[in-house]
């Protein structure tokens, strides 16, 4: 553990120091991520411009959904780089030979090879809009309460790189360059929102087949003190674990069954 850290650290710090290096990038980065940001709030208010509520949910509380969904999603985002790009630089290029080639465990170097450091504003705004959704619904939190915040945006996290992971690991049977990834990618949407708009099959989808709703929904019924959620809430630490192992498992398989193209 204390090896892989201080890799982590030289990861990070490397890699900081080559994406800092074009700064006008990095820059137009940051501010297209930002825009990205603020239109997904900018939604939410034209949509209650409209409507006073959105079923029995109230406008603040849809903020306080979208903004707790934006941070797990922005640490996630940190990492994911390598992710979405697995199937065409590691498989079809032959990249992944490298990787097994190097004293250190294959996963971790493909998830800590590059970082999305742009979308760390992702998580600082999603911070600041639940400090003043808490602000003004008034929810009296104390340190337990900020412990389970904590559990759950690091649950969060644990459950979109693990969708995503086994998602990845399916170009080690299934070779192409774009992959599965995208069409899910743009389910998370669906899980910014309450999961009661939806139908039941989507509830059943987003909640035990692909479970956003338990990386962003479920989490914050319970500060919203919303009791009818609330085996729910509790389940979702035993999703996220389940869900991590599955998908260490998928990638050690898929390591397994990988061919080199010898390029």
């Amino acid at each position: 553990m204390k090896r892989h850290l201080r890799l982590f650290l030289l990861y990070l710090a490397q890699y900081t120091k080559v994406r800092l290096a074009y700064k006008a990038d990095f820059i137009i980065a940051f501010f297209s991520s930002m825009a990205a940001t603020v239109l997904g709030f900018g939604f939410v208010l034209v949509l209650f411009s409209k409507i006073p509520k959105l079923q029995d949910w109230s406008f603040y509380e849809i903020l306080f959904l979208y903004g707790f969904s934006l941070i797990p999603l922005g640490f996630f985002n940190v990492v994911s780089w390598n992710l979405y790009e697995f199937g065409d630089i590691y498989i079809i290029q032959g990249r992944f030979d490298r990787i097994l080639l190097r004293p250190v465990d294959t996963l971790f170097q493909v998830i800590f090879e590059k970082f999305r450091l742009e979308s760390l504003q992702e998580v600082a705004t999603g911070t600041l809009v639940i400090w003043i959704c808490v602000r003004h619904l008034g929810l009296d939190w104390g340190p337990f309460d900020c412990l389970w915040f904590a559990l759950m945006v690091v649950c969060g996290a644990v459950i979109y790189l693990s969708v995503f992971l086994i998602l990845t690991a399916v170009s080690f049977w299934f070779e192409d360059r774009v992959g599965i990834v995208p069409p899910v990618f743009n389910m998370l949407t669906f899980a910014r929102y309450p999961l009661t708009i939806y139908s039941v099959f989507i509830q059943f989808m987003l909640s035990w087949i692909i479970p956003f709703g338990f990386a962003s929904f479920y989490p914050t019924t319970h500060f919203l003190g919303r009791k009818t959620f609330t085996p729910y809430f509790h389940l979702v630490p035993v999703v996220a674990a389940t869900f991590f192992v599955l998908s260490i498992f998928v990638w050690n398989r898929g390591v397994r069954n990988y061919s080199s193209t010898g390029s």
